[in-house]
């Protein structure tokens, strides 16, 4: 038997719409099946390691891919 799938109204910001539109696009989803995908994942991690997600997803982290031990 097939889940029921439950329906939700959902806010996104522009910007967060756009990028999820955008990934959607390049994993040949729709918007719909991207958070649906990307909700699943999350779950799944959270169950696996039991640490919760970040609080803010409109804001990049920072991550410091050119380190130089010499400089800050």
């Amino acid at each position: 038997m097939a889940d029921k799938k439950k329906q939700i109204p959902l806010r996104l910001s522009e910007k967060l719409y756009n990028a999820v539109a955008s990934w959607a696009e390049d994993d040949f989803r729709s918007v719909n099946g991207q958070i649906e995908y990307l909700l699943t994942e999350c779950v799944k991690q959270r169950k696996k390691n039991g640490k919760y997600v970040p609080d803010e997803f409109d804001v990049p982290p920072d991550l410091n891919i050119n380190h130089n031990p010499e400089k800050p």
